[in-house]
């Protein structure tokens, strides 16, 4: 069944990566149309051999997509999700505008895909650090159940965006007149993702606290994070402490995680084999290595986990959303 697909956000990073996901993954379109929320940059982008003008979101809507992948922030979301919701279209949101309204599923497809529904208009995507860390933690919380969470985040510069990215490559030529962030990130981490709230923890932060626990339907696990921005750009790593309520065997842990779907174990340390954000680039699963039982807590295991953050921690999590639908028979393309 082809169908019209609509990007919106097509000339940003995710944008981007949306577009050769769905070349990659083979997703049957009839028309895609491209769209740029302030329509003043990059005027046309190629997709399977041509070049596809970047449309305005008014002309989008009148485009009546069957579906609409959207990264282009929250206050665009917030703007026009419902408006195209409301002419019929799926509307898949990489922003952190719809995450937490209870109206809204928030979906890792080999997570929780089985609960989208066909009235289910308007899903959301998760945070890219979230995607990663729950497709791990999801099956070992089904056996052992998680009561608590330490995660460390160590956060490529392309989750920021272009001028990140920019800032980045000037500051290694020599160049620090670009300050997309308050400090020089070459050579440097930044403890400082997203704004500072009231409590001391940063936005980033906290939505891996809220987010987990919707996305697991586990509100009552205990979660702290800290999220540190890195002069990479291959994706994102995390260091993990979980603390479970029953006991394991690390063996079990292993045979768990080996039959997870899109997840990838690299843990032979002996050998320097364990999962790095330079092998992840370009990969769509998520990468778990140093898995080792805690001996400083009882029943607390510590793991580390990599992954793509422009690939399964945004587009190909919102392409693999979009699959779910039409694969459960959701849409009826004309």
């Amino acid at each position: 069944m082809d169908m019209k697909v609509l990007i919106l956000g097509a000339t940003g990073l995710v944008g981007q990566m949306m577009i050769e996901v769905l070349e990659q993954r083979n997703f049957p379109i009839s028309e895609l149309m491209l769209v740029a929320s302030d329509n003043k940059g990059i005027r046309s982008m190629p997709f399977q051999g041509s070049d596809q003008i970047v449309r305005t979101v008014e002309e989008g809507l009148e485009f009546l997509p069957d579906i609409a992948l959207f990264s282009a922030g929250s206050d665009v979301s917030k703007k026009y999700a419902r408006l195209f919701t409301g002419k019929g279209t799926f509307v898949i949101d990489n922003s952190s505008a719809w995450r937490m309204d209870t109206d809204v599923k928030l979906i890792v497809p080999e997570v929780n895909g089985d609960r989208i529904t066909s009235e289910d208009r308007l899903i959301a995507n998760p945070n890219c650090s979230t995607i990663q860390f729950v497709l791990v933690a999801y099956p070992l919380h089904i056996k052992w159940h998680i009561d608590r969470v330490v995660i460390s985040t160590y956060q490529s510069v392309t989750g920021s965006g272009m001028k990140a990215v920019n800032q980045l490559d000037a500051e290694r030529a020599g160049d620090f007149s670009q300050s997309f962030y308050p400090h020089p990130i070459d050579l440097n981490v930044l403890p400082h993702i997203d704004d500072f709230l009231d409590n001391g923890y940063s936005l980033e932060e906290m939505k891996m606290v809220n987010e987990t626990r919707k996305i697991l339907d586990a509100p009552k696990i205990r979660i702290t994070a800290t999220t540190v921005r890195v002069p990479v750009k291959g994706g994102h790593s995390e260091s993990v402490n979980l603390e479970f309520k029953k006991s394991f065997e690390l063996e079990e842990i292993y045979s768990v995680l080996s039959r997870t779907p899109g997840v990838v174990i690299q843990d032979k340390p002996l050998d320097d084999i364990y999962p790095t954000p330079i092998f992840a680039r370009g990969k769509d699963d998520v990468f778990v290595g140093r898995i080792r039982r805690d001996d400083s807590q009882k029943n607390a295991l510590n793991l580390w986990i990599v992954s793509d953050n422009l690939r399964k921690g945004a587009a190909t999590n919102a392409v693999q959303i979009a699959e779910t639908v039409l694969s459960r028979g959701f849409i009826q393309a004309g």
